[in-house]
Order: C-alpha cells, then sequence, then structure tokens
C-alpha cells in the first residue's frame, strides 16, 4: 500500500475517539509532515499527547464541527481529513434527535464546506452500517452524511477536492461498545446484559477499521462508500464467548433486557435493490460507486479499480446471513 500520509498535513476530527486516534497514530508514524486533532474534550486530548509522546508533529485544537469559523482556522493548509467526529449512540440521539442533526448532518456539511474553501486533497468521512435502511435517528443522520459527502463531488467547482465515505459495522473495543460494556457490567454486576438473543451484527477490529480508512484513502476517486467485508455474530452467543474467555472460573449470568428504541435486530451493510448503483469487490472490501448518471458531473470521472472486480448491483448483505464465529473469537 502507498504511504498516503507522508509529507503530508493531516487532520482528524473526534481525533480522540477509538478510531480517530489509532488514525492519528498512523498518520504519526508514517512520516505526516504534521497531524492536527480537533475534538471537544481537552481531557482526551491531553491523554492522547501522552500516549504518543508529546510527538512534535502533532497539533491539537480544541473546537466543534457545529463551529464553522474553528473548522476554517483547523483546515488551513490541510491536505487530508479523515472526518470521524460524530454522535454514534443510538439511545441518545433518539431521545436527543436535533443534536444529532446539528453533528452528524449540519457539522459535516461545515466540513464539507471548508475542505472546499481550502483545497484539501482528499476527504473520508465515517459512517455505519446503521445508515443502510435506517430505523432510527442516528442511521438517518449518518445517512444523511453520506449523501453529503457523496453528492459534494459534483458541486466541487474549481476545488480539487475528493470526497468518499466508508461504512463501519460494529468496532470491537472501540469507546462506547458493547464489549467494555459487557466488562463494566461482569465487575460490577456479576452478569452482562443482550437486548435479544436473535440479534446480530457486525463487528471488526480498532486495527481493521483504521486499514479500511486508509486503503480507501489511496484508492478513492470520489463519491465512493467503502465497505469492509465483516462477519457477522449473534450477539447472544458472541456474550457467551466473552464470559467463557474473560470470565472461565466465574460465575457471569447472561440477562435478556429487550430491544432498545431505535435498535433493529438485523443490520444490513448495503441494499441496492433497484441495480442502479455499480459495486465492485475484492478479498477485503466492497465499493459502492457514483451512480452512472452522476459520473459525467464529477471533475475527474470515476474510473475502474485497479484488483476489483464488478458484481450484481440488486443485492442486499445482511448480519443475518454473515455469521461467522471463528473470525468474531479472534476478534474479542
Amino acid at each position: 500500500m502507498n504511504n498516503i500520509f507522508k509529507g503530508k498535513t493531516v487532520l482528524v476530527t473526534g481525533g480522540t475517539g477509538s478510531i480517530g486516534s489509532e488514525l492519528v497514530r498512523q498518520a504519526l508514524i508514517s512520516n505526516a509532515r504534521a497531524v492536527r486533532v480537533l475534538s471537544r474534550d481537552e481531557n482526551k486530548q491531553y491523554d492522547l499527547l501522552e500516549k504518543l509522546g508529546h510527538s512534535k508533529k502533532l497539533r491539537m485544537f480544541i473546537g466543534d464541527i457545529r463551529d464553522k469559523d474553528r473548522l476554517d482556522l483547523a483546515f488551513r493548509g490541510a491536505d487530508i481529513v479523515l472526518h470521524a467526529a460524530a454522535m454514534k449512540h443510538v439511545p441518545f440521539c433518539e431521545y436527543n434527535p436535533f443534536e444529532a442533526v446539528k453533528t452528524n448532518i449540519i457539522g459535516s456539511q461545515n466540513v464539507i464546506e471548508v475542505a472546499l474553501k481550502n483545497n484539501v486533497e482528499k476527504v473520508i468521512a465515517i459512517s455505519t452500517d446503521k445508515a443502510t435502511r435506517p430505523q432510527n435517528v442516528m442511521g438517518v443522520s449518518k445517512l444523511m452524511m453520506e449523501k453529503l459527502f457523496t453528492n459534494a463531488n459534483f458541486y466541487a467547482g474549481s476545488s480539487c477536492t475528493k470526497f468518499s465515505c466508508v461504512r463501519f459495522g460494529n468496532v470491537a473495543w472501540a469507546r462506547g461498545s458493547v464489549l467494555p460494556l459487557w466488562k463494566r457490567q461482569a465487575d460490577l454486576e456479576k452478569r452482562i446484559k443482550v437486548t435479544n438473543g436473535d440479534m446480530t451484527r457486525f463487528f471488526m477490529s480498532i486495527e481493521e477499521a483504521c486499514k479500511l480508512v486508509i486503503e480507501s484513502l489511496t484508492i478513492a476517486q470520489g463519491g465512493e462508500i467503502f465497505i469492509f467485508k465483516m462477519p457477522a455474530v449473534r450477539l447472544i452467543e458472541m456474550a457467551e464467548m466473552f464470559v467463557k474467555k474473560y470470565y472461565p472460573k466465574k460465575n457471569i449470568k447472561i440477562k435478556l433486557t429487550g430491544i432498545r428504541s431505535g435498535e433493529k435486530m438485523h443490520e444490513e451493510l448495503f441494499c441496492t435493490d433497484d441495480g442502479s448503483e455499480e459495486i465492485f469487490e475484492n478479498s477485503r472490501m466492497f465499493i459502492i460507486a457514483p451512480k452512472k448518471e452522476a459520473r459525467g458531473s464529477l471533475k475527474s470521472k470515476v474510473s475502474r479499480y485497479p484488483g476489483f472486480k464488478k458484481i450484481a448491483s440488486d443485492i442486499n448483505l445482511s448480519s443475518k446471513g454473515s455469521i461467522d464465529i471463528k473470525k468474531i473469537r479472534a476478534i474479542i
């Protein structure tokens, strides 16, 4: 893989999160010229500075993507932007919907406009499988974010900026994911909670998630959605594996609590029932390319992707049919 970060100024929004901080680390070890972190929490920023040895290449920006003027200052001279800042928790988005709109939609549009103004080379936004046929506020806001980013390529004007998205499933051991939550529950309550025994989810590791972002950044031509090929699991089976692995000699119970507001029983990586989009794949990922009628609007026409083959576009990929216990066991 080409060293896309070498000699570049890289900015990571939400750069103190689980994914964001690993992307910051990867940019540093890949000899970026400078790495900027934009986030709201000064304590997390200081913790990241300590973790990364107070690297002289790090630039810490306290700020919010809702604040366009602050974004403009942070983006000046940036070559690459990785947009990881978001409201990600389904229940919080469900009960605070306009806050999700202000961050995930309006904040993302701010990122787009400021990137265009500052002629950033490439911008990759991090999305979620919950954007596929969304049934909750978080998924709807992330779907809107995807639409904003993929369509931003059509009105870039004289700017050279290219915008693309990556779509994740659940990221194991990321802050706010189910595994650290189960660990806290097991340690404090001697039981872990699962909403429904038949619920399934896609999972990937933090390392795999970051590799997907970097690989997507390398091959992005503008307007794509990149999707990692992830295994899925029934959450009850994952809970049983978790207890067996981390608490083999303790009597940790599993309690079913019922589906929370906005949750789906199964997730989908993509659904293109009308066959209007071109989909490519290799052994690691899928690429949903810009729609045919939109390709002529792109400043640099999207070409084929070396090493990828075109597949049927009128297919769906659900977590219900993608169970792979062996791969999940390696992730947890």
